[in-house]
């Protein structure tokens, strides 16, 4: 698995380094001692889940769980693609309210790694798209929290307008800095 930092603290792209031969390849998607040697805010995995999109323009997001079951998460992939964002709402880092956001899509196998502290969304690039998610957390409903896509607190620069959003997800307040 290779590494590699984003701007924003905390977060990293995992890639797969596959060991390719005639049957097709195999590859690492999650080793807790490359995480930790890294300094990854990342503990044990507690639950994964998987959402599935049916229509391109489906966006989820932006979510997070709240202090005290705060939680990092992994998410990769595994039908379609995706453009993918992290915002960093943790007030004592150095990049508090700042954004990243990537394309992941089944193809490549590549994951985003979300520190706790972070909220976390997507919106679907085509249809039929499946994202897996590995949490280091269980789900506390009580500490669910999230704020609006177009928030202009964070500036996030989409691909395209949602086409699908839930009534949840566009009735998230605006963020107070």
């Amino acid at each position: 698995m290779k590494l590699t930092p984003t701007k924003i603290a905390g977060a990293l792209v995992l890639e797969l380094e596959p060991i390719i031969d005639e049957r097709g390849f195999f590859a690492r998607t999650y080793c807790h001692e490359t995480l930790r040697a890294a300094g990854a805010g990342f503990g044990s995995i507690r639950q994964t889940s998987i959402s599935q999109s049916k229509g391109r323009g489906t966006l989820r997001g932006l979510h997070w769980q709240a202090e005290p079951k705060s939680e990092a998460k992994i998410v990769r992939v595994t039908a379609g693609s995706i453009y993918d964002v992290v915002v960093d709402l943790r007030r004592a880092s150095p990049t508090y309210c700042d954004w990243f956001g990537l394309e992941l899509d089944a193809l490549r196998h590549a994951a985003l790694l979300i520190p706790a502290g972070c909220a976390h969304g997507f919106l679907t690039l085509e249809p039929d798209c499946t994202v897996e998610y590995t949490m280091d957390a269980d789900f506390a409903p009580e500490c669910a929290r999230g704020a609006r896509w177009d928030d202009p607190a964070f500036g996030i620069v989409w691909p395209f307008a949602p086409l699908a959003i839930s009534e949840r997800d566009r009735a998230w307040p605006n963020f107070a800095r």
